[in-house]
């Protein structure tokens, strides 16, 4: 065969298989508009039909366009469904029921998948924690915490409880298997400012101390950036301080440093603090230098 007819019968196939590409992708958008139509179709033909896709030879997209559809119907059979699936399923399949449980779960099925989260591998676990993040079940999260077997699995749970908002059962935790990096981590996630000014004044533990000032900085607003200047000016070492800074950095709260680089005189202190305004691109830092340079304050 010659070299030119070598490249037209490469070419020839290269059109075929991008023909077929084209082909499969028109099919796969059809099946899913047709899925996605069963959402106003009565609920038990929209069932039916989902379920016969789940068991069918469809990608894992339409399937998981199915999984959506059942996660709708407000019948026990659809729930068990995705029960079913959620337990037997195969890869991303399994993990995306769990995941649909979350979204129209009833009280039953989402108890049930606490027994799944027990000695399973990781994916199953997020895949739970996601299903109960989804529903808002924050006291499933809880328990999940309490017991929790290890460090991993603990800060995993904490973190969800941190995206919900969950201030109460976090604050709980506190008292019940005391306090971690990853439960101050979650106070800042749930803007919880009062909690981390109690853990932030506390100096019986100066790392921990350390870590919740530096959590003030992300929850930010008020009452956290005048504890952070608080806190610097009555700071008992050089770390807290610097803690104390970082957070105000973190926040923004280039006024509070502004104010304690007017009211110093230590000049290693306000150098410090000039550094940091100007990280903080302070409108009135430019000013400072001039006077600065100037020989005054």
């Amino acid at each position: 065969m010659t070299r030119f007819a070598k490249l037209s019968v490469t070419l020839l196939l290269l059109a075929f298989s991008a023909q077929a590409i084209a082909q499969t992708d028109d099919n796969e958008e059809l099946k899913i508009a047709a899925l996605e139509a069963l959402i106003s179709a009565p609920p038990e033909r929209a069932m039916t039909v989902a379920g016969r896709v789940l068991t069918g030879e469809h990608s894992d997209e339409v399937k998981e366009r199915a999984l959506f559809i059942l996660s709708q119907i407000d019948l026990p059979e659809a729930q068990q469904i995705l029960l079913d699936t959620a337990r037997n399923g195969e890869g991303e399949i399994r993990l995306e029921a769990i995941r649909m449980i979350g979204i129209g779960g009833n009280e039953e099925t989402l108890a049930s998948l606490a027994t799944m989260y027990s000695d399973s591998d990781e994916d199953t676990r997020d895949a739970v924690l996601e299903a109960y993040l989804i529903a808002g079940d924050t006291e499933s999260v809880l328990r999940l915490a309490e017991s929790a077997t290890t460090e991993d699995e603990f800060e995993a749970a904490v973190e969800i409880l941190g995206a919900m908002g969950a201030r109460d059962e976090l604050r709980s935790l506190r008292s019940r298997v005391g306090m971690s990096e990853s439960l101050i981590e979650a106070y800042a996630i749930s803007g919880d400012s009062e909690t981390l000014i109690e853990i932030a004044s506390d100096n019986s533990d100066p790392e921990q101390q350390a870590e919740a000032i530096e959590a003030l900085g992300i929850v930010g607003g008020d009452d956290a950036d005048n504890a952070l200047l608080g806190i610097y000016r009555n700071a008992a070492s050089d770390d807290i301080r610097e803690a104390a800074l970082d957070g105000m950095l973190i926040s923004g709260h280039d006024a509070g440093v502004l104010e304690l680089y007017r009211s110093s005189g230590n000049d290693a202190e306000k150098k410090e603090l000039l550094e940091y305004l100007v990280i903080m691109g302070s409108d009135e830092v430019w000013d400072l230098i001039d006077a600065a340079l100037d020989g005054g304050l």
